[in-house]
């Protein structure tokens, strides 16, 4: 009839209509929400005013914070002031701090409370306040990498009870800083793993070898298990050691190589052999080289090469190379330099000794001048 007809008009209008506002309504909200996200992500991004104006008046340097730790700057609560004022109390001045926080900005981000315990645990390795302030100021990350002073405290303690000193310590601090981030279970794998080393190789002092190889490789807590035991490996393969003698080559002057890379320390050593081949000398000879002074392993293939090819071009016989393996430790250009200038005072290199091409600055100005009379 025509009254069902209109009212289904009206029913269908009413209905259409409805869905063309809850459309419409839902785009404009979609749509809302889309225009405001950059604004959002603007936000989230944008670097705190007060915090910049207040580094700019103590004298740091922003372009080189920046670029260390940019997510510092976007940080609404920090403690710039608490930091300065505590580092003053300890002895350092302005300009070490502003130098400290451009190096490491991340420092800006401890409380006071925390650098007070942190100060107190590092005082029981070093002898006094100026002696932490100068690491700080040579190796701000030493000090501020972690906040995590229960593990601090815990590695300290630790590292104590297996025999190594304050000296020894102090070393880790400064070298090898991570030692202190890393779990204690962490330290504690790679010093029973040594010590099981130790008595494997028949030697029945596990805390003095430890020791020895710690203080000899500061890097080695921060290295993996398994990197030391094929470098280990490798170094008994590779010079057919006997127990004893691997003992004493690992705590003593091979301890230094076993937290390389193994790729790294097995190609240097192949190029250092095949060089040398090269030159007429024998396996033995070779080896009993490197053995001399395991650091040459150190050597990337064109610095070695580099070295010996220019003391070969100066009628240095190959022989004394290998009498006096550490002249490879001079760079390139400290080797051409004394040459040249022992060569001028008419010292004769081919038949005298070539140890003074590595000896410290101090000692080899004295003997230039005897040389000259």
């Amino acid at each position: 009839t025509m009254a069902s007809r209109n009212l289904w008009y009206v029913r269908s209008n009413f209905l259409f209509g409805s869905r063309c506002w809850m459309i419409r309504y839902s785009a404009e909200i979609f749509l809302k929400s889309v225009s405001l996200r950059p604004f959002s992500v603007k936000c989230a991004n944008a670097e705190n005013e007060d915090l910049l104006n207040n580094l700019l008046t103590m004298g740091v340097d922003i372009s080189k914070a920046r670029k260390r730790q940019p997510g510092v700057f976007r940080r609404m609560v920090t403690n710039e002031q608490d930091l300065k004022m505590f580092l003053l109390s300890k002895g350092a001045s302005e300009e070490m701090i502003a130098s400290i926080i451009s190096r490491y900005p991340r420092s800006i981000t401890r409380t006071s409370e925390n650098l007070s315990k942190r100060w107190d645990l590092w005082r029981m390795i070093m002898t006094s306040d100026l002696e932490i302030v100068n690491i700080l100021q040579r190796s701000p990350e030493s000090f501020f990498r972690s906040n995590n002073n229960l593990n601090l405290e815990n590695n300290i303690k630790f590292l104590y009870t297996v025999g190594l000193t304050r000296k020894c310590l102090c070393r880790l601090l400064t070298s090898a800083p991570r030692t202190f981030s890393n779990s204690l279970d962490l330290n504690k794998q790679m010093v029973e793993f040594l010590q099981e080393v130790c008595l494997s190789l028949g030697h029945n002092d596990p805390t003095d070898f430890v020791k020895k190889v710690i203080s000899k490789n500061p890097f080695i807590l921060i290295q993996s298990i398994k990197r030391v035991k094929t470098n280990i490996e490798f170094l008994q393969s590779t010079f057919n050691l006997n127990k004893g003698e691997l003992l004493l080559l690992i705590c003593g002057p091979g301890a230094g190589i076993l937290d390389l890379s193994n790729d790294y320390a097995q190609k240097n050593y192949t190029n250092i052999k095949e060089k040398l081949l090269s030159l007429g000398c024998t396996d033995e000879e070779v080896q009993k080289f490197v053995l001399s002074y395991p650091d040459m392993i150190y050597l990337a293939e064109k610095k070695f090469n580099d070295k010996i090819d220019n003391l070969i071009q100066e009628n240095i016989h190959v022989s004394q190379i290998l009498e006096n393996p550490r002249i490879l430790d001079s760079s390139l250009s400290t080797l051409k330099t004394r040459i040249k200038e022992l060569v001028v005072a008419g010292y004769d290199l081919s038949s005298s000794n070539i140890a003074l091409l590595s000896w410290s600055q101090k000692r080899y100005k004295t003997k230039m001048k005897k040389l000259y009379g």
